[in-house]
């Protein structure tokens, strides 16, 4: 969200100046670099509101003229996404697919194996046409890198934030006209409902695998999605703990996890495990995203688990009068 606003308002010809407690732009911290950046407002309206499904299709819409901008289109994929079922867990499915009004397309089994022949033959499968991706860590990069004229301070935190004033761990002190907050988790000395859930995922690399597009498995206990990325690598993820402990990726998670990406691609038997990560989505407690705004400090924050699906929409929404 920082990265993104200091991107579009550098562009729009202000003077910025970014704090950020990472050593430099590439360094992984933040949950917006563990994401696997599905755009998928029409399968998150299981579970979100209706304005957050909204705020989705508004930012699938926008992706891709920002990468477009940035001279990397190819960051952004909106070539659909899938979901599956076992045909044991069709009921639950069913459920789930009831929530989702009309949208989803069901597919028998030639189109599914036209779609994405890895996958095994014997699954239910529903088409989600508009739906994408994006590569998180890529666009992290070349946002902070293609920001013009930006002040990135790395390495500082804000310890004190006021209207129009930043006090920095160093003691200086950052007067400006307007002052962002988009620490997430950070802010939370300043928004005491605000709570980390953590997340669990992992990286396969997959030589020979042809896996073209987002999928996510329809189970009854537990969401799983399989993500391509370049280099023959899929992502896999990812739980949903209501704990703020950041230690490596639990047993029953990997299991869980891996057993279910290798029922959807039986081709995974002998993919290797190249990485795995936890991390903590800011959230508060109704699950929506929230927009602060009085003269001279501007908040957001709450994003949960559709950071990378909601950025551009809410700073297109909280710039509305500052661009």
């Amino acid at each position: 969200m920082g990265r993104l606003l200091a991107w579009q308002l550098a562009r729009a010809g202000h003077h910025v100046c970014v704090v950020d407690p990472a050593a430099g732009p590439a360094q992984p911290g933040a949950a917006a670099f563990s994401a696997a950046g599905m755009l998928s407002p029409l399968a998150e309206r299981e579970h979100a509101e209706p304005d957050v499904v909204a705020l989705g299709w508004r930012s699938l819409a926008l992706w891709p003229e920002i990468a477009a901008a940035l001279g990397q289109p190819g960051l952004v994929k909106t070539e659909g996404s899938l979901l599956l079922a076992h045909g044991n867990d069709l009921g639950a499915a069913q459920r789930v697919l009831a929530r989702l009004d009309d949208g989803p397309e069901p597919l028998n089994r030639a189109a599914l194996q036209v779609l994405e022949p890895a996958l095994a033959p014997d699954l239910k499968a529903w088409w989600l046409p508009g739906e994408g991706q994006l590569l998180p860590r890529e666009l992290l990069l070349a946002l902070a890198e293609q920001a013009p004229g930006v002040d990135w301070l790395w390495g500082r935190r804000a310890v004190a934030i006021q209207p129009k004033v930043l006090e920095l761990d160093d003691g200086r002190r950052l007067d400006a006209d307007l002052v962002i907050d988009t620490r997430g988790l950070g802010a939370k000395p300043d928004m005491p409902t605000l709570r980390g859930v953590r997340g669990e995922i992992l990286w396969l690399h997959a030589p020979g695998v042809v896996f073209n597009r987002p999928v996510r498995l329809l189970h009854p206990r537990h969401r799983v999605y399989l993500v391509p990325r370049p280099g023959d690598v899929i992502v896999v993820g990812a739980s949903e703990v209501e704990s703020e402990d950041r230690s490596p990726v639990s047993l029953r998670s990997a299991v869980e996890l891996m057993a279910a990406a290798h029922s959807v691609l039986p081709a995974l038997a002998e993919a290797r495990i190249v990485h795995m990560e936890t991390n903590l989505r800011p959230a508060l407690p109704d699950h929506r995203p929230r927009i602060d705004q009085k003269p001279g400090l501007l908040r957001i924050n709450g994003l949960f688990r559709h950071g990378w699906l909601l950025a551009p929409a809410l700073a297109e929404k909280a710039l509305q009068h500052h661009v």
